[in-house]
């Protein structure tokens, strides 16, 4: 293995040549194998790796997080959701904090468990859902298969669209090391959209050489002027990527305009519950309670850089709050608190 890597590692050397090239990568599990691996030293300095919006849970704006905390306020039900939201901050408050006031919060594995609770509780079940293509079909098979006192909150995000608003951004990028993952769902073709942009992308697995081989095959794009989409990671991901799957998602979801934390605004990555599913549509059963909902900003987040952390623009070490006032065991920001987020992989690597 040591061999075949610094083989790739040369090859990306000769290819680079100096040349300063700027590589993103789009998934928390990709920073994870970069860091634990500490594949950026083995690199030329000339080439970078950034890390991206590839986090489902830091991505996710204190908007999302603050009208579930303003449901359980104010309607007495189950509220399901995955350890690491539950873990999320704003105004020192959090899920783990509402459950220790009493409020019935229960942390899930799959949204299966959450269907489990339903049925065997008499009470409303809400699921907050988080995630994007990769959760999305499992959530969508549950919304149809689930007993009538159980409910998602959608909070799911379309990555694929997102990628529009990282090319569209007053941002270096000469190539993206896409999710494998996600790619598994959608695909080689649901990148086809971004050969007008002419940057390179390769799909990558997890392992460390499929790192490497993913950074070789955008450096030589790069060096060729080839904006092609390439796909590392084979061995999963196929071209149509899992029909079954996309059918399913796209039967019980529809795309609208999502806010990412970061990013903005941007057109087609929300994800709605369509109207043949509205009974399972927590936003339209419980509306009455968010009608009087008015979100608020967090002034303990006024340093926090998460935003800019998800874009690349800095690494973690270049925010103030890192390893100070925001750590692992008290965090600040969501990029601190998610096992995928880039803030809390540095801080679990000793990188500083």
């Amino acid at each position: 293995m040591a061999e075949d890597t610094g083989r790739i590692v040369r090859k990306i050397e000769e290819l680079s040549e100096g040349q300063e090239i700027n590589l993103m990568h789009l998934c928390g599990t990709h920073e994870d194998t970069i860091s634990k691996y500490n594949l950026r030293s083995i690199l030329p300095p000339n080439v970078k790796l950034l890390s991206g919006p590839g986090c489902p849970v830091c991505i996710i704006p204190d908007t999302d997080l603050q009208e579930v905390f303003h449901l359980l306020e104010n309607r007495d039900v189950i509220l399901t959701t995955f350890g690491d939201m539950a873990r999320v901050p704003f105004e020192d408050r959090s899920l783990f904090y509402y459950r220790s006031k009493g409020k019935d919060v229960r942390i899930v594995y799959s949204v299966f468990d959450a269907v489990e609770i339903a049925k065997r509780e008499d009470k409303d079940v809400v699921f907050f859902g988080i995630g994007f293509e990769t959760t999305m079909p499992s959530i969508a098979v549950a919304i149809k298969d689930s007993p009538e006192n159980f409910y998602v909150y959608s909070a799911h995000r379309f990555f694929i669209p997102a990628i529009e608003a990282l090319v569209s951004e007053d941002m270096k990028i000469d190539g993206f090391i896409n999710p494998g993952h996600v790619s598994t769902i959608v695909g080689v073709k649901a990148y086809e959209r971004y050969r007008k942009y002419g940057i390179p992308m390769a799909i990558a697995g997890f392992e460390p050489q499929d790192v490497l081989l993913a950074v070789y095959m955008l450096v030589r794009a790069v060096k060729e002027n080839d904006g092609g989409i390439f796909n590392e990671y084979t061995r999963a991901v196929k071209y149509e990527g899992n029909v079954k799957a996309q059918e399913v998602m796209n039967e019980v979801f529809y795309s609208r305009d999502g806010e990412w934390r970061g990013l903005g605004t941007i057109p087609e990555t929300g994800v709605g519950i369509r109207n043949d599913f509205e009974e399972k549509d927590a936003e339209k059963v419980f509306e009455d309670v968010f009608e009087n909902f008015a979100p608020k900003e967090d002034k303990r987040k006024k340093h926090c850089r998460c935003g800019e952390v998800l874009k690349g623009l800095i690494t973690p070490k270049d925010c103030r709050l890192f390893m100070t006032a925001c750590t692992p065991r008290n965090p600040i920001g969501p990029c601190m608190v998610s096992f995928e987020g880039t803030c809390n992989i540095w801080a679990k690597y000793s990188i500083s």
